[in-house]
């Protein structure tokens, strides 16, 4: 066996996730049967891109790590893309979920994220920077999460977001006209036809012959 160089190993270069994710609550259950209890873990997890994609899951296991994993394998497979107006919500919504009850208001730009809890958590992985929002009934974290992920489901577009798309839709034509404007024309190579050659006349093929 070679001895030791004391040199440490070289680190391995992660890739970046294309999720993130946030642990809400981490519950432990309690299941009493013929034998006695049984226990296990419940976690709720939030994940998303911070760009318009958000999900949610909840997952049980004996052990809290698995209990997390299932959870995110669940939250990928319930991702959606929500409707957003730059780093805003389009429109108001109020929700109810079981006892949870949200308001989301939008906002200006500048106003930031007035939210607390297990709100901020799902709106900033959902992307949004600007909104107002208040939380009524319960405060039970999985209930108030449910409600805000259900609220960002609701949301839809606007005319006035219609007519912002309108606005920059002109731009973006008048700019590729100036590429193409501007783009060197290219000749197609000139191909040389092969000019077909005259048949033999009658007459001199029978003159040979004779």
């Amino acid at each position: 066996m070679g001895k030791p160089t004391g040199k440490k190993d070289k680190f391995v270069k992660r890739e970046p996730k294309e999720f993130d994710e946030q642990v809400i609550q981490i519950d432990r259950v309690t299941r009493v049967v013929k034998g006695g209890r049984k226990l296990r873990f419940r976690a709720t997890v939030a994940i998303g891109n911070r760009k318009g994609k958000v999900g949610l899951g909840v997952g049980k296991s004996h052990e809290v790590t698995g209990a997390i994993q299932k959870a995110i394998a669940k939250a990928k497979k319930s991702l959606t893309k929500i409707v957003m107006d730059d780093y805003t919500i389009p429109h108001d919504i109020k929700i109810k979920y079981k006892a949870a009850k949200i308001l989301l208001l939008p906002a200006v730009e500048g106003t930031g994220l007035i939210a607390g809890g297990t709100v901020r958590k799902v709106l900033e992985l959902a992307g949004i920077k600007n909104i107002l929002s208040k939380s009524y009934g319960t405060t039970n974290k999985v209930n108030t999460s449910k409600a805000t992920f259900e609220a960002l489901k609701l949301l839809k577009g606007t005319p006035r977001m219609a007519k912002k798309a309108a606005k920059k839709t002109p731009e973006v034509a008048e700019a590729k006209e100036i590429e193409v404007a501007e783009a060197p024309k290219t000749e197609a190579p000139k191909v040389k036809t092969p000019t077909p050659k005259a048949a033999p006349k009658k007459g001199v093929a029978k003159k040979k012959e004779e």
